[in-house]
C-alpha cells in the first residue's frame, strides 16, 4: 500500500471500525493497557489518541478484571442478545440523570462514562456561583462557592444546561 493510501485509509477510518477492531483485539487476547491496546490497533494501521480509545473503552462498556500473576486484562461485556452499548449523547441534558445534595454540595449523576464531559461544560461556563466540580465516571461533585444557596445553584446548573 502506498503511503499516501495508508494515510487515507487512517483518516478516513469511521468510528465503527475503531470500535470494531478494539473489540476483535480485546476478545482474541489479553491486554492489560491501554498503552499496549494503542500498540495492537497501530500494528493494524489504525492510529487515534489515548483520549479517544478511552472514550471508546468507556462506549464499549470494557472494564479491567483480574487475570493471571495479579496482572488485570481489559474485557468486554458478555455477548448478550439484544446487548448494545448506550448511544453517544451529543445533548448534555439526556445524559444527566439526576441532581442530589450531599451536605453542601451537589452531586450530578450521568450516564456511565458522561460525568468528565458534564464536569467539564459546568466547568467552562465560568459561573461564579461554582468553585469547581469533580467527576467520576457517572457523578459530578458541584461544588458551590460560600454563601449561595441550593436553589440558586440548582438553578445556575439547570441554566447551563438549558
Amino acid at each position: 500500500m502506498h503511503i499516501f493510501a495508508f494515510l487515507l485509509h487512517i483518516y478516513t477510518m469511521s468510528k465503527q471500525e475503531r470500535l470494531s477492531a478494539i473489540e476483535k483485539i480485546i476478545r482474541s487476547e489479553p491486554v492489560s493497557s491501554q498503552e499496549e491496546l494503542l500498540t495492537k490497533l497501530e500494528d493494524l494501521g489504525i492510529s487515534c489518541t489515548q483520549a479517544t480509545l478511552s472514550r471508546n473503552l468507556r462506549q464499549l462498556r470494557v472494564s479491567r478484571v483480574p487475570y493471571q500473576d495479579g496482572r488485570m486484562k481489559y474485557e468486554l461485556p458478555p455477548e448478550e442478545a439484544g446487548y448494545y452499548p448506550h448511544p453517544v449523547i451529543s445533548d448534555f441534558r439526556k445524559a444527566i440523570t439526576g441532581k442530589i445534595w450531599a451536605r453542601e454540595t451537589m452531586l450530578v449523576k450521568t450516564h456511565p462514562g458522561y460525568a468528565a464531559a458534564i464536569a467539564s461544560a459546568i466547568d467552562r461556563a465560568g459561573r461564579p456561583e461554582i468553585a469547581g466540580t469533580i467527576a467520576g465516571d457517572d457523578t459530578v461533585l458541584v461544588i458551590p462557592h460560600d454563601n449561595f444557596t441550593r436553589e440558586i445553584i440548582f438553578q445556575t446548573v439547570s441554566q447551563i444546561f438549558s
